[in-house]
């Protein structure tokens, strides 16, 4: 005939407090714990809550992995990871055992924790300063906070001007400018083209210019430097700009 032994659990937070109760229960030796005997009642616990559509925390399933896992461990050949584990388990269920038993003398003393409150003072601040400083020390606190002021406000509009001042030109219109300087007066120097270019953003344009028409099969540069020659490819039906 099989015996089937039910057993009743109190009220438990948390997973290590669930593992207090077993091993107080099964009365192990918390530094020497049978594994086998506090994971089966473990998982039986959780399989009741599950049968009683209780809602597992997720940090009982975890606890649950965690001791399979030491378990598996015990089996190696080598027991540095079981040992080191098992230390480690053992002293959080020891910690935790701990601070249980504080809570529990604490809940126990006459009067709890909010019978005797004292009532917020009210303070009278006073509104003169009451210490003395050398004047230079004054000082330069004073320059100090004037600075400090000053570094919230907007930079000025001329911290701009050399910015905004500065021409923009556009690589398009370099495009048709070498494009029609091509059809006019036919191939030319490369050096040229640059010339006539009277700023730096200009000077650039005009270079990004030629390789964009490179690029798209209309023009052929031929030779290196300034001294390239640059040329329109011909195409049929090309009507020029």
């Amino acid at each position: 005939m099989e015996n089937n032994f039910l057993y009743k659990l109190d009220d438990f937070e948390g997973p290590l407090d669930l593992l207090l109760q077993l091993i107080a229960r099964n009365k192990l030796n918390i530094y020497d714990i049978k594994l086998s005997v506090l994971i089966e009642q473990y998982l039986e616990q959780i399989e009741i809550m599950q049968r009683n559509d209780a809602d597992i925390a997720s940090e009982f399933l975890e606890m649950a992995s965690r001791l399979i896992y030491l378990k598996t461990a015990k089996l190696l050949p080598k027991h540095e990871e079981y040992e080191r584990l098992k230390d480690e388990f053992c002293g959080e269920l020891i910690e935790y055992q701990t601070c249980r038993r504080i809570a529990a003398m604490l809940g126990e003393q006459t009067g709890g924790f909010d019978k005797f409150v004292r009532e917020q003072l009210k303070v009278e601040l006073p509104k003169t300063y009451g210490l003395t400083h050398e004047k230079e020390v004054i000082f330069d606190a004073y320059i100090s906070a004037v600075g400090r002021g000053q570094r919230k406000l907007p930079p000025p509009t001329t911290a701009f001007t050399r910015i905004v001042a500065k021409k923009i030109v556009a690589v398009s219109t370099k495009i048709v400018y070498v494009m029609r300087n091509l059809f006019k007066r036919g191939p030319q120097r490369l050096g040229k083209l640059y010339s006539t270019a009277k700023s730096r953003s200009e000077l650039v344009a005009t270079f990004l210019a030629v390789l964009e028409l490179c690029k798209a099969n209309r023009i052929a540069v031929s030779g290196e430097g300034e001294q390239a020659e640059i040329k329109l490819i011909k195409e049929k039906n090309n009507s020029g700009i």
